[in-house]
């Protein structure tokens, strides 16, 4: 599976980490920045990057996730949900990494780097990329309504 990966200088620490885990584990990393710290960085370039990446790879059939890393997560995850066909979940345990794979079919996962440990932070990833969208029709039906609203803005119901 390819992984695509941004940060902003908040999570440049677990993004290192993960770059290296992460390929080492046997994924296909992409790092979309930033290379250097720069605490004055503007994170929607690299993360908006790293979902399009995701898009585009989803389109031709590769099968590929986003990881976008913060402080908080909060505004990564916001511009990566900028990005048409991307659900970009912030995930802040075990259980809500997994539930949005199994209930969202998220592509993208968003986490504070300052919010978990490396090793904490790492387990939710590893969650995340490791769990497998449910299938199940009430899951498929709502996703399909997003993506219609994603696609001409009405909504049903």
């Amino acid at each position: 599976m390819r992984v695509h990966l941004a940060t902003d200088h908040a999570g440049m620490e677990l993004s290192a980490h993960l770059l290296e885990h992460l390929t080492r584990t046997g994924y296909d990393v992409v790092d979309h920045g930033p290379r250097d710290y720069d605490p004055e960085d503007d994170y929607p370039s690299f993360c908006i990057n790293a979902a399009l990446a995701v898009v585009a790879d989803q389109s031709a059939g590769t099968d590929a996730l986003g990881i976008v890393l913060g402080g908080s997560g909060n505004g990564e995850q916001i511009a990566a949900n900028k990005v048409r066909g991307v659900r970009a979940a912030l995930a802040w345990n075990l259980d809500t990494a997994r539930l949005a794979r199994q209930h969202n079919d998220a592509n993208v996962v968003a986490v504070g780097g300052r919010q978990h440990s490396v090793g904490e932070a790492t387990e939710i990833i590893e969650a995340f990329l490791s769990e497998p969208f449910s299938g199940a029709e009430r899951h498929v039906r709502r996703i399909g309504k997003i993506a219609a609203y994603e696609t001409n803005g009405t909504i049903d119901g």
